[in-house]
């Protein structure tokens, strides 16, 4: 018999890879979910990880084989399951593909671009997303004009914004032309539109942000709303990259 800890029903079933919380949440308020026969309506049931006799619509409801997928992600979409203004989100790029529930590993914002992750495992997202132990990201970063060398290295210091010190792991000038640049900045945490607002700063404007790469993982060739499985090596090589 397992000791382990407990946890709200709901977020057992999101832990399992079956759905997202939210879902999760909305299938027990339905009653579709029985435990050791019984139908529970409270997504707050204290559950174990491993506990036994979880059913959804009569079928066990058994932790899914961990899946990796990553997506290049284009300008526009919000990531999330279900966004209530409406809007497309990043689960349209899957439209068609028959695939059971995955969920994003972090985020991009809407108007962000390239590699976003997405498993069926979200101990492997939490390991992927921890700010300590986690993968480096890189950017690839147009902005409406060329920082000076000092501002450069003021990035890997710290800048203050909004009473928070933001900074990067590396910033460097790809290239430059005319009125515009493009940066290549690494990050080894990711703080909600870190980059954004720590280029903000200086007044200097983000025409396009585009990751590149997490960890060892690169964006490559991959077009643009098209995605593809992992490799069990590179999701392994992901998770114990910090």
């Amino acid at each position: 018999m397992s000791t382990g800890p407990r946890h709200g029903l709901a977020r057992v079933l999101s832990k399992r890879g079956l759905c997202s919380r939210s879902e999760a949440e909305r299938w027990i308020r339905a009653g579709r979910v029985r435990v050791s026969g019984r139908v529970v309506m409270d997504p707050e049931r204290p559950t174990r990880l491993d506990e036994a006799g979880i059913e959804i619509d009569g079928a066990d409801a058994e932790t899914r084989e961990r899946r990796c997928f990553m997506l290049n992600k284009p300008r526009g979409l919000v990531t999330t399951a279900r966004d209530e203004h409406g809007r497309d989100t990043v689960y349209r790029c899957f439209d068609g593909a028959g695939l059971e529930w995955i969920a994003p590993v972090g985020r991009l914002d809407k108007a962000s671009e390239g590699l976003l992750l997405f498993t069926t495992d979200p101990m492997w997202a939490s390991a992927i997303s921890d700010p300590e132990r986690g993968p480096d990201k890189t950017y690839h970063v147009q902005v409406d004009r060329l920082p000076s060398q000092e501002q450069l290295a003021m990035f890997a210091n710290g800048v203050e914004s909004d009473g928070a010190v933001l900074s990067a792991k590396s910033v460097s000038l790809l290239r430059s032309g005319g009125k515009t640049a493009w940066l290549e900045i690494v990050l080894d945490e990711g703080r909600n539109r870190q980059i954004r607002r720590m280029l903000a700063a200086f007044d200097i404007g983000v025409l396009r942000l585009v990751r590149v790469a997490i960890g060892s993982l690169q964006l490559g060739e991959l077009p643009k709303g098209q995605w593809r499985e992992l490799t069990a090596e590179e999701a392994e090589a992901l998770a114990h990259a910090g």
